[in-house]
């Protein structure tokens, strides 16, 4: 079992997807998921995230049926693997299935809004859940980018979040959250989250932060694709640790895996740090 806030964790995202906006749809075969997240264990990392939906903007709808067809293989052969799996749904259909084939977390991208069945799901497996903040579904999210103050209206709305979650019987030691980094964000409001991530500690649980190759990175690299942002992400990894989060979600483990150390090696140096609580999920995270 992993305990969150001795060290930062590293989540590493396996898309099994055709259309993720930094993948390049090759783990739609098993064997080469499979492989690809094997590499990633070696390479240090602490979780493994599988999707089978896309959640990039404008990314269609899957359905349930297809999402399972899609990750059921991987979960199967990664059964045992040795490191908790976390299963990246909104739907409750799939993250029953996933949580029956081993995932010990469930990563909802939607803060238990677009199913209302998840949240008993959850509540009554023993799983962690990783709560997202967004507004609207990928296709209107940015229209929905609208904020008197992102940081503070952010951590009402994921507080509210953790309301339902809990009424649902989903303890509180069960909950992560996610601020959404890029989810119904422009860019200067996702700068001004990771640069206020500090304010999060207000919500009593771990942080996961998940910065990782996304378009904000535009607005500081120009128009640099998706799979260019390496450098980009290790700086929003750094910040996102120095301000005290527990988590980073990333799709480059081995570099990351670097930059977490020397960011962690770096926090415990500073005179000031904020205090991270060393409390987790009950679910081996």
């Amino acid at each position: 079992m992993l305990e969150l806030g001795q060290r930062t964790l590293v989540m590493g995202i396996l898309n099994v997807t055709p259309d993720s906006f930094a993948d390049d749809g090759l783990r739609m075969d098993p064997d080469r998921a499979v492989a690809d997240a094997l590499r990633m264990i070696e390479d240090g990392v602490d979780i493994l995230d599988i999707g089978g939906e896309s959640t990039r903007p404008g990314a269609p709808a899957v359905p349930a049926d297809e999402e399972w067809r899609r990750v059921a293989p991987v979960l199967e052969r990664l059964r045992g693997v040795g490191i908790p799996v976390s299963i990246d749904t909104y739907k409750a259909e799939v993250a029953e299935k996933a949580i029956a084939a081993g995932a010990t977390v469930v990563n909802d991208v939607s803060g238990l809004t677009f199913d209302p069945a998840l949240a008993a799901v959850v509540g009554r497996s023993g799983a962690a859940v990783v709560l997202m903040h967004h507004r609207g579904r990928s296709d209107a999210m940015y229209a929905r980018a609208q904020y008197v103050d992102v940081v503070a209206d952010v951590i009402h709305e994921l507080a509210a979040r953790g309301v339902v979650a809990r009424e649902a019987g989903i303890e509180a030691d069960r909950i992560i959250f996610d601020p959404g980094i890029g989810f119904a964000k422009r860019a200067a409001q996702s700068m001004a989250v990771l640069a206020q991530l500090d304010a999060f500690a207000t919500l009593g649980r771990p942080i996961l932060s998940g910065p990782s190759r996304k378009s904000f990175m535009k607005s500081a690299l120009g128009d640099v694709p998706p799979n260019e942002r390496v450098w980009g992400t290790a700086a929003a990894v750094t910040a996102s640790i120095l301000a005290g989060a527990h988590i980073v979600r990333v799709h480059d483990v081995r570099e990351m895996v670097q930059v977490v150390r020397v960011a962690d090696a770096i926090r415990s140096s500073m005179p000031a740090q904020a205090p991270r609580p060393e409390t987790g999920p009950k679910s081996p995270v």
